[in-house]
């Protein structure tokens, strides 16, 4: 039976039958609107200019979509600050500091993404508009997570934020490892969909709503005496989360994609899904189950600690840079948790700003990985990075601050991420955390120096530009080799001169100075990200 003919019914038997619609605010979601209709209008332009087109042509007009979300999200940003945070769409949107942060961080990174990838795409001969439009997508799902006030809408915004990431890991059909990646986050990426679904609906039988804010209200005017179906439901949202932010025991997947998938798409994925994952996960969490947090503290601090450490130990032991940084991810993943555990404002805020610092670090550092790897996409060896600061100074350089930031040396942006969340955690007595994350701090600084070092302290080998005679060190004999497949040909790096194009140059630039001026200067950023901290 048709839903007219349902209707019309139910009208003949004298049941009334009335449809109430949410009055939609369209400026409160204009950043997302802007991204789905610039997305669709590429597409569309793609489909119907019959004449190649260049590269440049989507490049650019990804960067100016981007743009005028980023003007959007300041916009309301200017009506926030105005008449104060406020929900729309049936209280199904939230529009807070908290997501006008997230809004302008996702339009950033799909400004910088834009540039990145118009060189490795013009470089690996892929055409058409299909990477930028689906990165378009993507961020407007992560702006979707940040502003959803309904466990559905966060769903729903999940999906439009993945299924485009599992595309563009695939993207490179030249490379069966990009298949490969593909395949694997999609397979998983169902699997804690499915989870996350069933956590929703197991949330929804405990309390009646999806809304977050009447979830919150129902929480704080009942005593839940038997609360195994809640707490059961907020173990599998937790597992939903934790594989999109990849905290461990949920980050199986991470490694393997982030060496397989396209190196700017790589990049993309780890500061857009960290961006809307921990959006959604901080929101949900704190603000709407703040009343539990006595139950998920503990649940939440036995993760940050074993991702803090899996992340650092693991990553000691890997030749590929690709793989070092899927490691490293982790363990940034573990010190934004540590900020939530603390389940304080400070520690809210502080996650924010990590999350902010982390997503423009790691565009960066694959920016410069792009341009290492060479065409095909396959230089990631350590051994490609041997004397890069004598075959490109400038870029070594760039690079090498960008670790550092990773690191969390004095005077980037990285150490004061590290030491608002460390503190955060120290105020909230959690001292033992607090320890092991300065102690996987140091572990994980093994690796980030190991690859500076490479970079500057190993001279190159005879008829690679480098001084006869010079002093070669034997970078290959302090880590285990990867056996070779059979009848493989043997690995060999590119060690000569790395071009690094303009629009990618201008990304790295971008990176490097925000690194350094708001490590140096940080009151604009901390005041812009210290008003995210306080949610509904």
């Amino acid at each position: 039976m048709s839903l007219v003919a349902a209707l019309s019914m139910l009208s003949s038997l004298g049941v009334p039958v009335t449809f109430v619609t949410p009055h939609v605010n369209y400026v409160a979601i204009l950043p997302e609107l802007i991204l789905i209709g610039g997305a669709l209008v590429l597409l569309v332009s793609g489909q119907l200019i019959f004449a190649k087109v260049p590269a440049a042509f989507y490049s650019v007009g990804s960067g100016t979509i981007a743009a005028a979300a980023l003007v959007a999200s300041l916009v309301i940003w200017r009506d926030v600050q105005a008449r104060g945070p406020f929900t729309t769409i049936a209280d199904s949107v939230a529009v807070d500091g908290f997501a006008i942060a997230f809004l302008v961080l996702v339009s950033c990174i799909l400004i910088l993404a834009s540039a990145i990838a118009n060189d490795f795409l013009v470089r690996e001969a892929i055409e058409g508009p299909e990477y930028h439009v689906l990165a378009l997508l993507a961020g407007s799902g992560a702006m979707l997570m940040a502003s959803a006030n309904d466990l559905i809408l966060i769903f729903v915004a999940l999906e439009i934020m993945s299924i485009p990431l599992y595309i563009l890991a695939g993207m490179d059909s030249k490379r069966r490892e990009s298949g490969e990646a593909a395949m694997k986050y999609f397979v998983l990426g169902a699997f804690s969909s499915a989870i996350f679904v069933y956590g929703i609906a197991l949330v929804y039988g405990a309390t009646g709503s999806t809304n977050l804010a009447q979830i919150a209200a129902y929480l704080s005017t009942n005593i839940v005496t038997s609360n195994g179906v809640l707490l059961a439901g907020l173990g599998l949202l937790l597992v939903g989360f934790g594989f999109k932010v990849s905290a461990v025991p949920f980050h199986m997947w991470t490694p393997d994609v982030y060496q397989g998938a396209p190196t700017p798409a790589t990049g993309f994925m780890t500061a857009l899904a960290k961006a809307g994952g921990f959006a959604a996960l901080l929101r949900v969490f704190f603000s709407t189950f703040g009343m539990l947090r006595t139950d998920w503290q503990p649940l939440l601090w036995a993760m940050a600690i074993v991702t803090l450490l899996l992340g650092a130990i693991l990553g000691l032991v890997q030749r590929d840079v690709k793989r070092m940084l899927a490691y490293s991810s982790i363990n940034h993943a573990g010190f934004i948790l540590v900020g939530l555990a603390a389940a304080t404002s400070q520690g809210i805020s502080g996650s924010v700003y990590y999350v902010f610092v982390y997503a423009l670090l790691v565009l960066g550092s694959f920016a410069v990985i792009t341009v290492v790897g060479g065409r095909g996409d396959h230089d990631h060896d350590l051994d490609a990075y041997r004397g890069l600061g004598r075959r490109q100074p400038v870029l070594a350089l760039a690079f090498a601050v960008l670790l550092l930031g990773q690191t969390g040396i004095p005077f980037t942006t990285g150490f004061l991420a590290k030491l608002y969340v460390v503190s955060a955690a120290v105020r909230a007595h959690s001292y033992a955390l607090a320890i092991i994350a300065m102690l996987s701090a140091a572990i994980a600084a093994a690796f980030y120096l190991r690859l500076i070092f490479l970079m500057y302290g190993v001279r190159l080998p005879s008829g690679t530009g480098s001084d006869e005679g010079a002093l070669s060190l034997p970078v290959k004999g302090d880590l285990p080799e990867e056996p070779e497949p059979a009848g493989a040909a043997p690995r060999s790096v590119n060690l000569g001169p790395v071009s690094v194009p303009g629009p990618t140059a201008v990304a790295i630039f971008v990176t490097v100075a925000v690194t350094i001026v708001f490590g140096i200067w940080p009151a604009p950023l901390v005041d812009f990200v210290r008003a995210a901290g306080f949610l509904f």
